[in-house]
């Protein structure tokens, strides 16, 4: 990849403020840490992150780099929780007879993780937006379209959040790569740990909530 401009930061700044609400939304019995105390800080990271970039990814900090790792762990980690709780609740017949109540929990959970997912394939891929825009690391940990065939995409092309959270997408609905391949062994596990959450989620969810229904 060629040196390219800067990023734009708003793409992924919606997809956590997306997120965060989406933690929110989550019924409080399919939760395990206090919603406000976590929702603060990922609020508190949100604005750290902005400040430091507001509009495009031009400055290269340890700060802003430090606060948006620790924002989607954060998001990640009760993602998960969340999604273990709700499925011993299910298997332990604790959930609720709503079925709005707990598909849409379900809904939250599944969304949720397509979002932290593909911050996190921005976030680490090639080293970050950083790396990549600068071309520091000749090797890339997800092997796109437009590098097998570079006369598909501009000299200077390189993925953006939006391509990633495309994969994130794919890779819960498909349960298996689509048309960008994972080379890193980082990234065959993160998306293996993904496609589990979403097809533990999905499988519970959708028989709890047909069995509710009868």
């Amino acid at each position: 990849m060629r040196p390219g401009d800067p990023e734009n930061r708003w793409p992924v700044l919606i997809a956590i403020v997306a997120a965060i609400v989406i933690q929110h939304a989550i019924p409080v019995q399919y939760t395990v840490l206090p919603r406000w105390p976590l929702i603060g800080m990922e609020l508190l990271l949100v604005v750290v992150t902005l400040v430091v970039n507001p509009m495009r990814m031009s400055r290269r900090t340890t700060v802003g780099r430090w606060a948006s790792l620790i924002l989607t762990a954060a998001i990640t980690v009760d993602n998960c929780a969340s999604a273990v709780v709700l499925a011993r609740r299910i298997l332990g017949g604790e959930v609720s007879n709503d079925a709005a109540v707990l598909l849409g929990g379900g809904a939250a959970i599944f969304v949720t993780n397509v979002i932290a997912f593909g911050i996190w394939f921005w976030e680490l891929d090639r080293g970050g937006p950083f790396a990549r825009r600068s071309g520091e690391q000749p090797y890339p940990d997800f092997l796109f379209p437009q590098m097998t065939d570079p006369s598909k995409a501009r000299p200077d092309w390189r993925p953006t959040f939006v391509d990633y959270l495309y994969v994130s997408f794919t890779n819960v609905v498909a349960f298996s790569p689509t048309d960008t391949m994972p080379l890193a062994r980082w990234a065959k596990g993160m998306m293996t740990l993904q496609a589990l959450v979403s097809t533990t989620t999905i499988a519970l969810v959708i028989a709890r909530a047909v069995n509710v229904l009868r």
